[in-house]
């Protein structure tokens, strides 16, 4: 082949490289949008709004690595598994506050570095749903809260690989134990007082 036939040859790969880099940013962008907004949802508590808008999100990260699974350029590409993240966060979040089992690697589809970060920002974010149920007298809901934030981080330690194995999980776990620490120290707070306001009342009956 001439140098005309090989730059020719290329050239179409290439446009099909930048409209699935395209779709996939497109998507991404919609998939970090709508798990947001389905967080969002949880902390009012409006749960079937929460969970359409994670469906949503779910769907559209499907389509989004279904479009790159041809282009390895694209679909290891870093905007993708952001996008997996907050969608990861998103379902972990939804279900940590209905009490419900957290949702697996399978059953999200997404990957591992993805999966494991996306748990460790989920129970950082729902410190402040716990805080919520503090605020209203929900002691026990609360330290329930605590105990799946503490389980998850317990175990998302035990990965000790190197960030480029993990993606930064050390950072997120970093993170998570100062949001653990202050939580501890907040609801331990609540319990003295909840104690002392209850030993004041009996004293004065």
């Amino acid at each position: 082949m001439t140098w005309d036939e090989i730059v020719e040859s290329i050239r179409p790969r290439i446009d099909q490289i930048h409209a699935a880099r395209e779709g996939a940013l497109s998507a991404s962008r919609q998939v970090i949008q709508t798990s947001s907004k389905s967080i969002r949802h949880v902390h009012r508590r409006q749960y079937p709004e929460a969970e359409a808008l994670l469906a949503q999100a779910r769907e559209l990260a499907r389509v989004a690595r279904e479009k790159s699974v041809d282009h390895p350029e694209v679909l290891y590409a870093g905007y993708l598994q952001d996008a997996e993240k907050e969608m990861v966060e998103a379902a972990a979040v939804v279900a940590m506050a209905q009490n419900r089992p957290l949702p697996s690697i399978d059953d999200l589809g997404v990957q591992v570095t993805s999966y494991l970060n996306g748990m460790g920002e989920a129970a950082s974010e729902i410190r402040r749903f716990l805080l919520d149920e503090m605020r209203a007298g929900n002691i026990v809901e609360a330290e329930r809260l605590l105990v799946s934030m503490e389980t998850i981080y317990d175990d998302l330690i035990t990965f000790d690989y190197p960030d480029g194995v993990t993606g930064g999980l050390r950072r997120t776990c970093d993170a998570l134990r100062a949001v653990i620490e202050r939580t501890r120290s907040d609801l331990t707070m609540s319990v003295m007082q909840r104690k002392l306001i209850d030993r004041l009342e009996q004293n004065g009956q």
